[in-house]
């Protein structure tokens, strides 16, 4: 029998016009303590993008969601952020904003495989 673990995640999405309160979800934050785990997966649909507003800079979107990634993986890639634990980023990256990159509420729910459960959530809401 599997041991579950508690995993926590959030959506990231992409909020063009925060104003309009529309967004469209582009990547997935998962961590998982027991595991330690923390990654997120990101796919961009840049035709749905472009459809909320042509004057999105898709390339700016990228290097924001590349940024999450360099602080999940920490050490000196992901600047001062990168440096604290996994727990402290996890909590940094999905604090609320109002930019036009944001993150869901945080869910929490039981794994047996991190690296899959994180898979499984980004084809489930992202793609």
């Amino acid at each position: 029998m599997h041991n579950k673990h508690l995993f926590e995640y959030a959506v990231i999405r992409v909020m063009p016009r925060v104003e309009r309160e529309e967004f469209i979800n582009v990547c997935v934050i998962l961590y998982c303590a027991e595991q330690r785990f923390l990654q997120t997966a990101f796919a961009i649909n840049k035709e749905r993008l472009l459809a909320f507003s042509d004057a999105i800079d898709i390339q700016e979107i990228e290097e924001r969601l590349e940024v999450f990634q360099r602080i999940c993986k920490g050490g000196k890639e992901g600047g001062t952020i990168g440096r604290l634990s996994m727990a402290e980023r996890f909590r940094w990256l999905t604090a609320s904003c109002s930019t036009v990159v944001q993150t869901s509420p945080v869910h929490p729910g039981l794994c047996d495989d991190a690296q899959e459960t994180l898979d499984h959530l980004l084809k489930q809401l992202v793609l």
